[in-house]
């Protein structure tokens, strides 16, 4: 939900900014739903980029870009692990390469850079979790996951942004709009 009330699927709400003042996306979504949100930046910094990340970004696998993995809690339990990259000629010299938190989100800081999404494709895959995120997300053996890869683009098509979701899948909905025309 937006300060207005207008209903946005769960995708747009992430790569908008924020209206000043305003609480992020997950906070909002989380305490709507009756839970208390929370998130934990594990590392920030400059990372060899995965092959992957590096093909949707247009750069060569293992040139460097700048990494941020944050863990997001819900009633002080993990329910998701978040991955996000952004060339380093973008947020190399910028709060995105430190480990610290950034004030109005890094969708606000991109925006004040002069990034703004334009598009932003998404893959969705349902797996297995495998026993490294068991422990992560303080999961069961039963547990299954989504993966979510999402590639933003701004108006010329660029791609400034690639961000690597793992989420538990039990009681998680995914919300997509499709427009035509």
């Amino acid at each position: 939900m937006t300060a207005e009330g207008e209903e946005l699927d769960a995708s747009e709400a992430y790569l908008k900014p924020p209206k000043a003042g305003s609480a992020d996306p997950w906070t909002t979504q989380a305490k709507t739903a009756g839970g208390v949100p929370g998130q934990r930046l594990i590392s920030a910094g400059v990372v060899p980029a995965p092959a992957r990340v590096a093909s949707a970004l247009g750069l060569t696998a293992g040139q460097p870009v700048v990494s941020r993995t944050r863990l997001v809690l819900l009633n002080d339990r993990a329910v998701e692990v978040v991955v996000s990259y952004f060339p380093v000629e973008i947020a190399g010299a910028t709060a995105l390469a430190e480990r610290r938190r950034i004030r109005g989100g890094h969708v606000a800081l991109l925006a004040d850079l002069g990034f703004r999404t334009a598009s932003a494709p998404e893959e969705v895959r349902a797996r297995p979790i495998s026993s490294e995120e068991l422990e992560i997300l303080d999961a069961s053996a039963e547990d299954w996951v989504f993966d979510v890869f999402r590639t933003v683009f701004d108006q010329a098509g660029t791609a400034f942004e690639v961000t690597q979701m793992t989420m538990l899948a039990r009681e998680r909905t995914l919300h997509y709009t499709v427009q035509i025309g």
